[in-house]
């Protein structure tokens, strides 16, 4: 097993109060697996993604454990994460093509990374160019300033930085959500070919766009106000999802093929909580139409399936039950 994480939970402290952003999260993500996170904005995608490798203010880890490969990570330790990040767990950040210094070429910029990490440019240069091959990418570009690059370039830069030492884990935020539709397939490509290649053991890729996810992802977690609502194999969570949830949020995609003035796109009612005050139980219960009350105590995220993990007090009878 790569990642396990058990009871992951990270506060946003505010002026007026703690933001519970994230509660109780507990998945596993096995070598090899490529697993999608999805959910509504605000519902902890980028928080989880952020607390494995960097706790930053008003960031708070209350509680939890995360594991990989068999060795603990000091998640709320930042000097401690220093000896994990970028060789065993890295990341592509949100608005990664954001992320290079404007004011510095490329290649010293990877000099001064690899060295923050004692490792010599010279020793992985041979493998840097590869990378830049593989991604199709001018060697040339070592010798430019980001500026010079297009949004695709910058995302694929970021990619070769982020995998240069072969990470165990490579978690991907938002990575295709600031470029076209060719440059999206191009790049999630990418990441499996790396995945392939053994460039990294296992990937989290965080997205509002599940058809990426369709695409690349062999399991799906969905989210929902701070909380794992289902984790299975990306063609169930697509064709055969348990929790209320994720049965809505599927059902609010467009579908090709599907005239749309024969067929409305559903939404869903209401909207998520405020995480200052969360109400108790179930989160999603105020906004689920077949809440009972069983559902104003917090349900268990428990494997209903092989493989397949819900949150949810009426799972076991939610395929025979319609919304």
């Amino acid at each position: 097993m790569s990642l396990q994480v058990e009871n992951l939970t990270v506060y946003y402290q505010t002026l007026r109060g703690n933001v519970q952003a994230l509660e109780n999260t507990t998945f596993n993500i096995a070598d090899g697996e490529i697993m999608g996170l999805a959910g509504e904005s605000g519902c902890g995608k980028t928080t989880l993604g952020q607390s494995l490798i960097y706790l930053n203010p008003p960031m708070k880890y209350m509680g939890g454990r995360v594991t990989l490969n068999d060795h603990e990570l000091p998640i709320a330790d930042t000097k401690k994460m220093d000896d994990f990040r970028f060789k065993e767990i890295s990341v592509i950040p949100q608005y990664a093509m954001n992320a290079m210094n404007p004011t510095c070429k490329i290649g010293k910029m990877t000099a001064e990374l690899l060295e923050s990490k004692k490792v010599s440019f010279k020793e992985v240069k041979a493998e840097l160019d590869r990378r830049l091959d593989l991604v199709r990418m001018s060697r040339d570009v070592l010798n430019m300033y980001p500026i010079e690059l297009s949004g695709g370039m910058k995302q694929r830069m970021v990619m070769v930085l982020s995998t240069l030492l072969n990470p165990s884990l490579l978690i991907a935020d938002e990575m295709t959500s600031a470029l076209d539709v060719s440059s999206q397939k191009a790049v999630s490509e990418m990441l499996v070919e790396f995945r392939n290649r053994g460039f990294v053991k296992s990937l989290m890729v965080i997205t509002h766009d599940i058809s990426i996810l369709y695409q690349i992802a062999n399991t799906i977690m969905i989210m929902y106000a701070g909380q794992p609502a289902e984790k299975a194999s990306t063609d169930e969570i697509i064709h055969a999802p348990h929790h209320p949830y994720t049965k809505m949020l599927i059902s609010a995609l467009p579908r090709v093929g599907i005239i749309q003035s024969k067929k409305r796109l559903t939404s869903i009612p209401g909207t998520p909580p405020l995480l200052l005050d969360p109400p108790g139980g179930c989160r999603f219960r105020e906004r689920c139409p077949l809440a009972i009350d069983k559902c104003q105590e917090v349900p268990p995220f428990i494997e209903i399936d092989n493989g397949h993990y819900v949150a949810c007090w009426r799972q076991r009878n939610f395929t025979n039950l319609s919304l």
